[in-house]
Parts: structure tokens; sequence; C-alpha cells
């Protein structure tokens, strides 16, 4: 699935026009369709579009299911697969999510349309209320402690595995990491809340659930939808490369989880701590 386009334009520079080689990183949508109900009484539904870059599409409509409350954990979902097409515009761009009969899913519940940006999560939400879901999990009361030196160690870490951006340096990546800033799994889209559901999506599949021994790291910003997505996992640490939006510190504050921000050049922010 290709994931970075090699393009030709021209650049200038030194006061002159020139041929130039760029690398882009590739961005299609993705519809999200959806079987649910009973066994006897099966439904469909487009549920989604959302702009991606391809790759890891089933751990991305997983962890868009998870975070968007539409499931509670793995058991609720029998099977994410693409669909074949014969149009080339589809292709490979259509991924069907078959809940589980006993998946408790009410299509009436849903308050947004379900149309999102590569850049914004919630742009479809109807209300603040819509935006601010439930979690599925509380968050672990006890400390989790991680030192300094570990914390400042995670974004080289995470450096060393960002493949598409280091060729295109057009994509967000999503790290998870234990509390001994091990590395175990990097997810890249060039929506920053792709990236996130990707590697949530990947997680749910492979680690006990909810993540709540786990450090999730985001390359740029924390916005208010990653804090949302983490908080539907249960993660109870997210440290940013880059600044965090007030109404993410507020959630991050009023949901009982670390939140870091500006994780770069030797030094970062507390923005909570518990």
């Amino acid at each position: 699935m290709q994931q970075i386009k090699e393009i030709t334009l021209q650049k200038y520079t030194n006061q002159q026009f020139n041929d130039f080689s760029d690398s882009l990183a590739v961005e299609e949508p993705l519809e999200i369709r959806l079987n649910f109900g009973s066994l006897q009484n099966r439904q469909k539904m487009s549920l989604a579009v959302t702009m991606r870059t391809p790759g890891n599409d089933e751990n991305l409509v997983a962890g868009f299911l998870l975070t968007e409350g539409i499931i509670q954990g793995k058991v609720d979902l029998l099977s994410v697969k693409k669909i074949l097409t014969k149009h080339a515009d589809s292709k490979d761009n259509i991924i069907l999510a078959e809940l589980s009969p006993t998946a408790d899913f009410d299509p009436a519940i849903l308050e947004r349309h379900f149309y999102t940006t590569s850049s914004c999560g919630i742009c479809g939400k109807t209300s603040i209320e819509a935006v601010q879901t439930n979690s599925c999990f509380d968050l672990p009361i006890s400390t989790f402690d991680i030192p300094p030196a570990t914390l400042l160690d995670l974004p080289k870490k995470l450096e060393k595995h960002q493949s598409v951006f280091t060729k295109t340096g057009g994509l967000h990546a999503a790290a998870l990491f234990n509390k001994n800033g091990e590395l175990l799994l990097v997810r890249e889209d060039i929506g920053r809340h792709n990236a996130v559901d990707k590697l949530i999506g990947a997680a749910m599949q492979k680690y006990p659930f909810p993540l709540s021994d786990y450090l999730i790291l985001v390359s740029g910003r924390a916005g208010f939808e990653l804090i949302q997505k983490s908080l539907m996992a249960g993660i109870p640490y997210l440290a940013a490369v880059g600044a965090p939006s007030s109404l993410a510190v507020n959630l991050a504050r009023e949901s009982g989880m670390n939140l870091v921000g500006f994780l770069r050049n030797g030094s970062f922010n507390v923005y909570h701590s518990v």
C-alpha cells in the first residue's frame, strides 16, 4: 500500500528555478462500514469517512470504534476487513467492521456526522456534550512515576521509527511506551487523531485492556481529541512534543490524567501530575 508519492516540482533557489524531486505523504479517504445487531437482525450502515495515510487501516478502524465509544474492547469486535471493489477510486479504501451480536450499540445515540479530516478528528461534532464522550475505563489512582531522564529519551526513540516522516516531513506519529521507557508500538498518519487511533487499535489486540500501565507519546501538539481518545483506552499518561491546548489541559485535570508538553531539547512542562 502506497504511503509515499514521488513528484517532480519547480524549486526556486539562488535566484533561479530548477527541477526538484520531492516525496509526499499519501492522503486518501477511508470509508468505515459497520455490520451490527443480533444474528436474526443484522444491520448495515456507512459509519464514517476519514482522510488518512494508507496503512494499518484495520488498526485505525478498531481504534476509532473504541475511542468513539462504539465498542468497549476487542470482545465487541468480530472482524475488521477490507472490502474488495472493482472501482479504482475506492480500491483498498473501504473497511467493514463486524460487531459482535452482544455488542451494546444503538445507532440512534450517535450525535455527530462522522465526516473527519486529516487535521481534526472532531470537526463533525454537533455539540460540546457530544465531544465529551464518557470513558470506558477509570484511570488508575496510583501514581504513574516516570523519571525525568526516561521521559527525555522518549522522543529520540520515537524519531528512529518514523520512517515515512523522515522521507516526507508530513506525518504525525504516536507511540506506546511502558513505565520503563521501552518503545512497544509506533503508528504514523497524516492526521494526528488517526495516528492515535491506529496505535490504540493495535494495542487493543496485543496488550491487556485497559491500557493502564502504558504511556502514549505524540509527535505534535496535544489537542483535546487526543486526550479524549487516550482516556477511552484507559491510558493514564500522555506526553507531547508540542503544546497542549487549554481544553486538553482541562480535560486531563478533570480526568486525572498525567499530561506533559513541550517534551524536547532536554526539557518539558508538566501540565498535570497525579
